[in-house]
């Protein structure tokens, strides 16, 4: 198989089941949102090392799943109304969000401020990483009810995370929270 088709150099893209569509349709810009907020959590993966993370192999872990549900939630955005979604997601992919981030949480200082996205570049990344992800449940609440509630829940709990993460890492490396001086 090639990587190039030419079926989309007329600004037109396919959807699952083959309906074609404008490469600016707002289900192609959540999904496309989506594989953005992929590949920055791979980016900021690729800032730990054994090195300078003794949790790389944890976190890594977690974001394997968390990156292929991020390709199911894909799938959910990129079938048409009235089609069956050959990859869905589940309530329980919500929960193991939730239980990851209540457990890296409970081990971070408390909120007081709001705080700077910065500190460690694998930091900086998961913030970065989380503004995408907010980014696609924009998009997705656009395309209203034809959207699975349990992707809007996925997409909104995953930032959540990601920001956790972000917190999670500086602190684990030693890097400082800024926080907003009012």
């Amino acid at each position: 198989m090639k990587i190039y088709t030419k079926t989309g150099d007329k600004g037109t893209t396919s959807l699952i089941y083959g309906q074609r569509v404008a490469k600016n349709d707002l289900r192609v810009e959540a999904y496309g949102t989506c594989d953005e907020t992929n590949s920055m959590i791979g980016l900021a993966l690729s800032y730990l090392t054994k090195e300078n993370f003794q949790g790389k192999e944890i976190i890594e872990k977690a974001y394997h799943k968390i990156q292929t549900n991020l390709f199911h939630v894909g799938a959910e955005l990129a079938t048409p109304k009235g089609k069956e979604v050959k990859w869905s997601l589940a309530l329980v992919d919500i929960e193991e969000l939730e239980k990851q981030i209540d457990e890296w949480d409970s081990s971070l200082p408390a909120l007081t401020n709001f705080i700077l996205p910065g500190g460690h570049p694998a930091g900086a990344a998961f913030h970065v990483a989380r503004t995408i992800a907010r980014r696609a449940e924009r998009c997705a609440v656009g395309l209203g009810e034809d959207v699975n509630p349990l992707v809007l829940a996925y997409l909104n709990r995953l930032s959540d995370l990601l920001f956790v993460t972000a917190r999670f890492v500086n602190h684990q490396l030693g890097a400082s929270e800024q926080t907003l001086h009012s």
